[in-house]
């Protein structure tokens, strides 16, 4: 017994290890499809419903879908409304690890290729780089996944022959309960409803249980899948509280829906449809899966709007704050991370010369309050930025090489705002102050506001005019400086009040040369 317990644990092991190999590996791959899908297909309610189902196909993880989703809602990229279509579109997607199991895991006996595969894989990885490297990983897993599955079978043979299963019937209400009971267990203990439903087809598929058992585990099993998000949000922000609220209402309505109406439909289908009666158990078990997902979207989507009101209402957003964009969860996907941190980093630029505006424009000192707010926002966009690891995508690589090159020119701008009242005394002399207007005046034409940053021919424009004000001012360099020394004698000026213009003079040279290099930066992106 304790070889069948043994071989029944190290299965479930490989098929944990398989997926989360070739999960992390897909979702790498995958890259700038998550940011572009999200983006441009999830417009309407039923788009983005298609959005999160093609996602999960496609990285064959619902938990990194719903982790995308929930970093694009909080840098603004998608509203709430889109993200619920995106999750519940994802709960439907993530049915197809069942099917993958049920079609090829347990109807054929593919283990013979499952070894080659992972041989295939592990030289892969080993000799290549870049996207054959992980592709590598995604064979390795895919071999494991299925190595797996032919474990667990035999453990299921085995365990079949020595435990009677039976004594877990389902005559009465509460026996149906505590079979979906011990699904959502099996789910929360594995952490992965499709370990718990691959342990489930293969107890089907070895006879250690029956259709109507495995189809009550299913359903909690799906349940259980709420715990892993659940347990992801705590402490986390309010768009990862909603977005876990959602899959837990969804999740759960769709089980009562399957429990009280699809699961005797199923069953009497079974009984009274021969054509129906003639499927293998196993494909019986995934297409139950995968429609009560269908049909609890059904019940969802016409309803997203009001959908959105309540989870907003229940959960309201108690700040504004930028760091709020920064959710620890988003660095599961460092594509996600990288434009969370870039949000961030372009609210704290805007920021900056706002701070700048004020004080050429209306004089207007800066509280020490908003300098630490500033500076709390920068000191935690690092620490962010060092939680990220590289990824293997090569243009997410530039996105965070870009990013780590601005910061350097945020620092050098945050330093140069300690010389910000410096302002005020270039306001009181006219040639230095036109400069400074010139200078405020590209700023109001083109850095007021976030999109400005996403559009390159605008870039290129505010690059091109700080270039010239720099050129400008590097000429008449030594003219401005005999204006100061005219000014100062004219208005019979202190020697320290001389010498403080001239300062002011030099604070705006490198203010306008820093802006520039920063422009550079940018444009480069």
């Amino acid at each position: 017994m304790l070889e069948i317990i043994a071989q029944l644990c190290g299965g479930i092991g490989l098929f944990l290890i398989g997926m989360i190999l070739m999960t992390d590996s897909l979702k790498e791959m995958a890259g700038e499809t998550l940011r572009v899908w999200l983006t441009k297909f999830t417009g309407t309610p039923f788009k983005s419903l298609c959005s999160g189902i093609g996602l999960t196909l496609i990285v064959q993880s619902s938990t990194a879908t719903t982790l995308a989703t929930i970093g694009f809602v909080g840098a603004g990229v998608l509203s709430f409304t889109q993200a619920i279509g995106v999750i519940i579109g994802a709960n439907i997607g993530t049915t197809s690890t069942g099917w993958m199991v049920a079609l090829l895991g347990v109807k054929f006996s593919i283990a013979t290729f499952a070894l080659p595969l992972i041989a295939l894989g592990a030289l892969l990885k080993l000799l290549t780089h870049g996207r054959l490297a992980l592709l590598g990983f995604v064979l390795a897993g895919f071999g494991l996944i299925f190595f797996g599955i032919d474990q667990l079978q035999i453990a299921m043979s085995g365990f079949a022959k020595q435990v009677d299963l039976s004594i877990f019937n389902y005559h009465s209400f509460g026996q149906k309960l505590f079979l979906v009971w011990i699904g959502l267990i099996m789910t929360v203990l594995l952490q992965s409803s499709s370990a718990a439903i691959t342990a489930t087809l293969a107890a089907l598929a070895s006879t250690a249980i029956d259709l109507q058992q495995a189809l009550l585990l299913v359903i909690g099993q799906n349940i259980g899948t709420v715990a892993t998000a659940v347990l992801a949000v705590i402490g986390g922000s309010v768009n990862a509280k909603r977005t876990a609220a959602v899959h837990v209402v969804f999740n759960v309505v769709s089980a009562v829906f399957a429990f009280f109406v699809l699961l005797p439909l199923f069953n009497w289908a079974y009984h009274h449809i021969p054509s129906i009666a003639a499927w293998d158990e196993v494909v019986i078990v995934a297409a139950f899966h995968t429609l009560f997902s269908v049909m609890g979207a059904c019940i969802f989507i016409p309803l997203i709007h009001q959908f959105n009101d309540l989870i907003c209402k229940f959960l309201p957003q108690k700040t504004s704050g930028v760091l709020e964009i920064l959710d620890e969860s988003n660095l599961e996907i460092p594509s996600v991370a990288i434009i969370a941190a870039e949000k961030v980093a372009y609210q704290s630029l805007i920021q900056m010369f706002e701070i700048l505006r004020r004080a050429f424009q209306d004089g207007a000192t800066v509280s020490p309050k908003e300098f630490h707010q500033l500076d709390e926002v920068i000191e935690q966009l690092e620490a962010y930025l060092e939680k990220i690891v590289v990824p293997e995508y090569q243009q997410d690589k530039q996105r965070l090489t870009f990013l780590l090159r601005m910061m350097v020119y945020m620092h050098v701008l945050r330093s140069d705002l300690e010389g910000v009242s410096y302002a005020l005394v270039i306001r009181t002399q006219p040639h230095i102050y036109q400069v400074a207007l010139d200078f405020l005046n590209i700023l109001d034409h083109y850095a007021t506001s976030l999109e400005f940053l996403e559009n390159a021919e605008v870039i290129d424009n505010f690059k091109q005019e700080l270039a010239n004000l720099k050129h400008w001012t590097d000429e008449n360099r030594a003219t401005l400086r005999e204006e100061v020394m005219q000014y100062a004698t004219l208005n019979r000026l202190s020697a320290a009040r001389s010498l403080k213009l001239l300062a002011a003079k030099r604070w705006l040279d490198r203010l306008i040369a820093h802006t520039k290099r920063l422009s550079k930066v940018l444009a480069e992106r």
